[in-house]
């Protein structure tokens, strides 16, 4: 140990440093070796489609972090419902088909959209929230439309 602190000490660094940095290195590098090692976390797994949602404000281009992302069927059967992260940015792996992905937060109006989900690739879906006073008012006619569809599918029609 005498070698290695005189070499230390002749750079300047003591070796309650050196140790803090080669732990911290060692700690990082066991961190990221098991994300790589999480099947499916970097990238969609063969049988399955990813869908990432990115959301911005429309004024700004600011990302929204707290907004609520719904992913629904076509039948709007709720699959999972998610938070974006810090970038504004949702991610989800699912079964191939199409779906629904509803974002809202209380000082936007909802936005819902459309999307088809391919076995074995991402799909980036860009959400740009507008605020006003026309949030509620989509809001209800989405429920209202919602309503007379599921009325439909009951009679028929």
């Amino acid at each position: 140990m005498e070698p290695l602190a005189k070499r230390l000490a002749g750079l300047n660094v003591s070796l309650s440093s050196a140790q803090m940095v080669i732990g911290l290195t060692a700690g990082l590098v066991s961190i990221v070796g098991a994300l790589f090692a999480v099947p499916g976390y970097f990238k969609p797994s063969p049988d399955k489609g990813q869908i990432v949602t990115v959301i911005q404000e429309a004024k700004t281009d600011r990302s929204v972090t707290d907004a609520t992302v719904e992913i629904m069927t076509t039948q709007n059967a709720l699959v999972t419902t998610l938070t974006p992260n810090f970038l504004g940015k949702a991610k989800h792996s699912l079964e191939e088909g199409q779906y629904r992905v509803r974002v809202s937060h209380p000082q936007f109006a909802a936005e819902l959209r459309h999307v088809q989900v391919i076995r074995g690739e991402t799909t980036e879906l860009k959400v740009r929230l507008r605020s006003g006073a026309s949030a509620p008012l989509r809001h209800a006619e989405r429920l209202i439309d919602e309503g007379v569809g599921a009325i439909r599918r009951l009679f028929g029609q």
